[in-house]
């Protein structure tokens, strides 16, 4: 069965967006619990979100967190069950902002218990990665429901008078999880 017959998608529409004077589409995907889903469902979103962020060099970032929410969703949050459905919003805003929202059904878990898997005595746990990974590399990451729901957010693309970071600052960015530029809600 191929990724188009296993997917519910709403077509995207232009709506004006009530919080922001910026225009955005809106891509709705309904998924089966199943990890082989995940690349598919990542290859499609990453090229919608290329038609709003060009030039950037944070797509990468929005490819691996998003990678870790559809597999904490499915594997973790519905422990593959293959009835139980993860609920995808991607919105993109005409300024570069990409907002993207996985929901699953799964009974969720304590966001806070999650040891940081970068303390010498985490180092080899097998869980707590993605989250941090999600923390680092978008702007904004917020969890309801228990963290059965994961908000994301990366803001617009800045230019400045074609002022680029060089690679040894964005990686020092990134590596930041903690920083001031992050917001859990």
């Amino acid at each position: 069965m191929a990724f188009q017959d296993k997917v519910q998608v709403q077509s995207p529409r232009l709506t004006p967006q009530a919080s922001r004077s910026v225009s955005f589409v809106e891509l709705r995907q309904s998924l089966p619990s199943q990890v082989a889903i995940i690349s598919p469902c990542v290859d499609q979103l990453m090229g919608f979100i290329a038609r709003f962020r060009t030039g950037g060099e944070s797509e990468l970032d929005i490819e691996i967190a998003l990678r870790e929410a559809l597999a904490n969703a499915i594997v973790h949050g519905n422990q593959e069950i293959l009835r139980k459905r993860v609920y995808v919003t991607c919105r993109c805003a005409t300024d570069g902002e990409v907002s993207i929202t996985v929901e699953d059904e799964g009974q969720g878990f304590d966001c806070e218990a999650i040891p940081d898997p970068t303390a010498p005595e985490n180092r080899l746990l097998t869980y707590g990665r993605g989250i941090r990974f999600m923390k680092t590399l978008m702007d904004e990451v917020c969890f309801e429901r228990r963290g059965a729901v994961v908000h994301m957010r990366k803001n617009p693309i800045q230019r400045h008078a074609g002022e680029r970071l060089k690679e040894s600052q964005r990686s020092a960015v990134r590596s930041d999880a903690s920083g001031g530029r992050k917001r859990n809600c």
